[in-house]
């Protein structure tokens, strides 16, 4: 599967569209009163309609904690989402969102009069960034920030930001799977990021919402919207109900290191340590990762690899390319023992590779 990144060149193109946000909908039994007749179908229980208004009720409550929480972020040449990280006016959103720009316009729920922000460090490896207000506005309201462990398949969410440049918009969908690893595409603007453990929802993920919130129904963040999946064979079009979002726990490790240290100092990534390129077969399929330089005291160069040689297989992970060399270690930890197979003039070795970091 592909995953395109949900940045958005146009800003407000469509000025036609309108928006709503999709609470609860009740549909009950209908009696035939009109007749008379006293062998009428009952209606539904009064039960039913007040599970339904408590849904509807809780969307609405979450909906009033957390969108004054969520901006938008409009960079040089793009427009994203991003969520208030604490009350020192910290933002956190995507890389994708904040390309090379330096300094943003951030539009708060507090006032109408956008702000400006400035960059604090990107790191596109896992398509985060922070940035921070130059001036702190009255009443600026920090997001509750959720517990990866406690996302589970099936929970309801919502997906909140300015898709479309529609500010303040809300979808709603539920966790659809957990664990996904994700590759972002470099098109138009992406990372290439290979991304781990993200959410996967059925919540609407347009252009735009990169950045935004993905909330749980106790007003919690769960993760970062960033994802939308595409179709290959319609075209690179979006397929419809599957977004993915970086789950809570990544936001957190990234944000508080940029935030004390202002870079990201501990990235919890497995490496090989290496510069590698794909290469092909004679049938001109994609057929591994040959090592265009391993670095000096790195993984890869003290489990005996050399420039020349090509990565097949992580432990049975097949590797074919640079992409799913990445994918076979995204779910990988620093120090950690991996098997890796390669060939080296034309024979297949193995090698015990003890894992450094990016």
């Amino acid at each position: 599967m592909d995953a395109s990144h949900s940045r958005s060149r146009a800003r407000r193109l469509l000025p036609l569209l309108t928006a709503g946000v999709c609470a609860a909908v009740l549909v009950s039994g209908c009696s035939d009163t009109a007749s008379g007749s006293p062998e009428a179908e009952p209606s539904k229980p009064a039960s039913a309609s007040r599970t339904a208004g408590d849904l509807q009720s809780d969307y609405q409550t979450v909906i009033k904690n957390v969108l004054p929480s969520v901006v938008q972020i409009d960079a040089a040449e793009s427009l994203g989402s991003g969520v208030v990280y604490d009350s020192k006016g910290h933002i956190v959103t995507n890389a994708h969102v904040v390309g090379d720009g330096k300094t943003f316009k951030v539009t708060v729920a507090t006032g109408e009069k956008a702000q400006r922000a400035s960059l604090v460090a990107t790191y596109p490896e896992q398509d985060l960034a922070v940035i921070k207000l130059d001036s702190v506005p009255d009443g600026l309201k920090p997001a509750k920030f959720g517990d990866s462990e406690k996302v589970e398949v099936g929970q309801i969410v919502l997906a909140m930001g300015s898709p479309l440049g529609l500010s303040s918009s809300v979808t709603q969908g539920i966790v659809s799977a957990v664990g996904r690893t994700v590759s972002e595409s470099r098109a138009g603007g992406g990372t290439g990021a290979t991304i781990a453990n993200m959410v996967q929802t059925s919540a609407a993920i347009n252009p735009g919402n990169s950045g935004g919130a993905l909330v749980n129904l106790d007003s919690e963040v769960i993760g970062i919207p960033t994802l939308a999946a595409v179709d290959p064979e319609l075209g690179d079009s979006a397929a419809p109900g599957i977004g993915f979002a970086i789950p809570v726990s990544m936001v957190r490790t990234v944000a508080d290191q940029i935030i004390k240290s202002g870079r990201v100092t501990d990235s919890g990534r497995a490496a090989l340590n290496i510069t590698g390129r794909t290469v092909v077969d004679e049938n001109y399929q994609p057929a591994g990762v040959a090592l265009v330089s391993v670095e000096k005291g790195g993984a890869a160069e003290e489990a005996g690899l050399r420039a020349g040689d090509i990565v097949t297989a992580i432990g049975d992970a097949p590797v074919t390319t640079i992409t799913s060399l990445s994918e076979a270690l995204a779910s990988d930890r620093p120090g950690q023992k991996v098997t890796v197979t390669y060939l080296r003039n034309g024979a297949e070795k193995t090698a015990e590779v003890t894992l450094g970091e990016i």
